[in-house]
């Protein structure tokens, strides 16, 4: 069991410089950001970030100490905060712009972050020992999931705001 408990702080270990080093990222491409629904949503995947770093600390002392995996109230919202904010930008800044390169390949990079922790969290939850463990990391990899679709709208929007309009309206030219 001790080998066990090892193997599981490990992973928390992991997982806490995850979150950590997710939220610094975020929060500093926010800050550098030259977009203001840039700013606004990676200032949320920075938020984000942080809840989860919380709660990973939590259970980690709670393992610590001998009192196994607790029980969680992580109830994640699916990327709903994120998918609004998206739309409510999008609906006022319309086709009119462009992203820069240094902001594309910022926002690259968060789309890499999150499928290497959506794939690090399927990996520990494959391994729980506990059934509340595996659960947690199923919805944390969701919850990763879903930042990595919006982060992806969020590229398309800003490398070609006129194609992402039509895709999203489903426009065309019918010839008639």
């Amino acid at each position: 069991m001790k080998i066990e408990q090892e193997k599981t702080l490990e992973g928390l270990k992991v997982a806490i410089q995850m979150e950590t080093d997710g939220k610094e990222y975020y929060r500093r491409a926010s800050q550098e950001s030259s977009d203001e629904l840039g700013k606004k949503l990676l200032a949320s995947l920075a938020d984000e970030e942080d809840v989860h770093r919380q709660k990973f600390e939590e259970i980690y002392n709670a393992i610590r100490n001998n009192k196994g995996w607790p029980v969680t109230d992580f109830q994640p919202d699916n990327g709903k905060k994120l998918k609004t904010l998206f739309a409510m930008a999008v609906e006022k800044i319309a086709t009119r712009v462009k992203a820069s390169e240094v902001e594309l390949d910022a926002i690259q990079k968060a789309v890499d972050m999150e499928i290497q922790t959506y794939d690090f969290y399927q990996k520990l939850g494959k391994n729980a020992t506990y059934d509340a463990e595996r659960d947690f990391y199923q919805l944390l990899a969701a919850e990763e999931r879903e930042h990595h679709l919006i982060l992806l709208d969020y590229y398309e929007y800003f490398k070609d705001p006129t194609s992402w309009f039509g895709a999203r309206e489903h426009v065309s030219l019918d010839g008639g």
